[in-house]
């Protein structure tokens, strides 16, 4: 049976033999991470404008936002590894967290206005 490293490092080895290939292909990996991010953060802080001021209704739906945001997190640092490339990981760990965050929003917003 193989640990969770041994695991990580097949899924993954490909991802860093591409990414060392050549230093576009680095940074062709960085950017799309950097605009991942970005269409998480904008995606997020329109549902969050969108959904309204805080009161008790909205204070549940920002917590259960937070609450997938640590779940994504927690589980990205299972399954990413560690040993290479972590910098890019830590970027796409948070930019599917944060996208994540925001297609609940998203889905939650639209089923309150439906009401």
């Amino acid at each position: 049976m193989m640990t969770p490293d041994q695991l990580s490092n097949t899924i993954f080895s490909p991802i860093k033999k591409w990414a060392e290939a050549s230093s576009g292909n680095w940074n062709t990996l960085l950017g799309v991470g950097f605009i991942l991010l970005i269409v998480g953060l904008i995606l997020m802080g329109v549902y969050y404008k969108k959904i309204g001021t805080p009161d008790e209704r909205t204070n549940q739906i920002h917590l259960r936002s937070a609450y997938i945001i640590l779940l994504v997190v927690v589980i990205s640092d299972l399954i990413f590894p560690k040993e290479y490339m972590w910098q890019i990981f830590f970027l796409l760990k948070y930019a599917s967290a944060f996208i994540a965050a925001g297609i609940f929003l998203a889905i939650q917003y639209t089923k309150d206005s439906s009401y």
